[in-house]
């Protein structure tokens, strides 16, 4: 890794991949295709990308019944505890509807209602994501969602991984659908013979999903357009190098295009980090992916002192970010940009990742300045309740009509003056 001291100006920021032409063009043919001729439309994307001809695309009770019989028990066990992990962080999210009474008469206050139904789309393809359907479905239950529908491409011969088809059906997930890509995207969101639409679509997925789903926006909700994957690990003289490296290539894993990065007042650290890196990554089996992702977009920044270092990190606003010094506690209320903060030596961040319990879908490319981790808020919605009396009405009612012709809006003004009328 290179190491660099600090500059005026640092940044993670990229431009987020809006893809090629050819690739934007394609998304839009596949969207409209879905409007227009629905199952069928779907059927022959899901067998000319995925290779599955599929009859049916819902997954049927038998089949997560037999996907039982593939899982390790302990493996059972573990999905179970960070499932319960996962719910309990978010409960303790949950919002509740307000009213205020004023000495007037007037009642204000908040309604909050669950959204009626949620999209998830969980990747598929090389990989299986049980995380994932945690993560999404898990906020969107406590919200209240009464309906959540689920969708990841099949394999090949027409079948989903058994740890996706088991995590969905701990959560108590029913609506599940062998569809991937911007198909399903654009299944979800404007709905077909058999995938009713939802009002919401959340969950990653590649560049194409990434499109539909920044396509669909207006029609549907979406939680967001993520980058690739970012960490930054904040630490001084006293921190393990081993650790550090092992955490900066657990994100550089991810992708070619994956952020890691560490800031440390200490030369002698940054160092030890940077050939640790070197050793730990020729063993990896994404060693290819990790070592792209390292000399692109991994450095190590050297800061006079913990105040530059701390300001480089808000300057990052790092999806992930680390703290590995010696009163990591005493740090946290300096820092005003992350998704996540990881706190002492044994917050790995891939503990945040599957286990222990607070939200792994994280703001990115320096979204985290203004954007939170999913989150139960994400999956309801809020009205206003006004109740004016007539005492209040009497009382306001003109300077309400002033405001009103101040816009030129003069039925404005003459709904409240009609009202006055009376008094």
């Amino acid at each position: 890794m290179k190491i660099v001291p600090v500059t005026a100006n640092v940044s993670l920021t990229r431009d987020l991949d809006t893809g090629t032409e050819a690739q934007r063009a394609a998304v839009e043919a596949i969207i409209q295709q879905v409007r227009e001729n629905g199952d069928q439309a779907v059927r022959a994307y899901t067998k000319k990308f995925d290779g599955a001809e599929l009859t049916n695309f819902r997954v049927t009770e038998q089949e997560l019944k037999g996907a039982y019989a593939e899982i390790n028990e302990d493996l059972l066990l573990a999905l179970r505890e960070a499932t319960d992990n996962i719910r309990d962080f978010h409960e303790r999210q949950k919002r509740q509807s307000w009213l205020t009474t004023k000495e007037d008469g007037t009642i204000l206050g908040q309604k909050i209602t669950a959204l009626d139904s949620v999209g998830v789309y969980v990747p598929g393809g090389k990989a299986a994501y049980p995380s994932s359907i945690m993560m999404n479905v898990i906020p969107a239950q406590v919200a209240g969602v009464k309906r959540i529908v689920m969708v990841s491409p099949a394999g090949a011969d027409g079948n989903l991984p058994a740890s996706v088809l088991v995590t969905a059906s701990e959560l108590g997930v029913k609506e599940i659908y062998k569809v991937g890509g911007a198909q399903a995207v654009a299944a979800l969101a404007y709905g077909t013979e058999s995938i009713k639409a939802v009002d919401k679509i959340t969950g990653p997925g590649n560049i194409y999903v990434a499109l539909a789903k920044r396509a669909v926006f207006g029609k549907v909700d979406i939680d967001m357009i993520a980058g690739p994957s970012e960490i930054v690990v904040l630490a001084d003289e006293k921190a393990d190098p081993r650790f550090i490296a092992a955490d900066l290539l657990s994100q550089a894993e991810h992708d070619e295009q994956a952020s890691a990065v560490l800031v440390t007042t200490s030369t002698y650290l940054a160092e030890q980090v940077a050939t640790e890196v070197e050793q730990q990554v020729a063993t990896l089996p994404k060693k290819a992916i990790a070592e792209a992702s390292i000399r692109d977009y991994g450095v190590i920044y050297v800061a006079r002192d913990l105040v530059e270092a701390i300001d480089v990190v808000n300057q990052l606003a790092p999806e992930h970010l680390e703290i590995l010094t010696e009163e990591p506690m005493n740090l946290i209320g300096k820092i005003r940009h992350a998704g996540a903060i990881f706190v002492g030596p044994y917050s790995s961040e891939p503990v945040g990742d599957y286990f222990a319990g607070p939200n792994h879908v994280l703001p990115t490319n320096g979204t985290a300045r203004f954007s939170s981790p999913l989150n139960v808020d994400d999956f309801i919605k809020k009205s206003s309740i006004i109740s004016y009396s007539k005492q209040a009405l009497e009382e306001n009612g003109q300077k309400i009509s002033a405001l009103a012709r101040l816009e030129g809006l003069e039925a404005h003004a003459r709904a409240i003056d009609i009202r006055l009328e009376d008094k």
